[in-house]
């Protein structure tokens, strides 16, 4: 499977804010800290904040931070809310236009490796990923 860079972002934010949960986080400091475009992480943001997985705030002092604890948000449930278009086109919630149906062996394979995993990631919390800031040298050690 691949994921899309977009959710790519949206997990390395969340990684970022489960490392320092009791921060609230600009979209400029994460762009920069990841190398991500800005334009492209506040997309990415409002997403997040509209699933659930973050709290927002505008205005001076505002920014973003975890709408719940990294221990309850596993990567599985940030993957389903954000990942796009199924697999194959036979996934889609109508069946697809594909003219093997009727006798592909190919759709139970992918529907096994796929539903492995999300299985993983399903058991795997945001908390076991966090990505703290890594740590700056003090000027008395430069």
């Amino acid at each position: 499977m691949r994921l899309t860079s977009f959710t790519d972002f949206a997990l390395r934010a969340l990684m970022r804010l489960a490392g320092d949960p009791g921060r609230s986080f600009a979209t400029n400091e994460i762009a920069a800290e990841f190398g991500i475009s800005r334009n492209h992480l506040a997309k990415v943001v409002r997403d997040l904040a509209d699933s659930g997985f973050i709290s927002t705030q505008r205005g001076v002092g505002g920014g973003f931070t975890l709408a719940r604890p990294a221990q309850s948000i596993t990567i599985g449930e940030v993957v389903r809310a954000l990942e796009g278009p199924p697999l194959v086109e036979c996934f889609r919630e109508d069946g697809g236009n594909c003219v093997l149906k009727p006798r592909c062996r190919l759709k139970a394979k992918l529907a096994a490796a796929r539903e492995a995993f999300m299985r993983e990631l399903d058991a795997t919390t945001l908390a076991e990923c966090a990505y703290p800031q890594s740590a700056r040298r003090s000027p008395a050690l430069a």
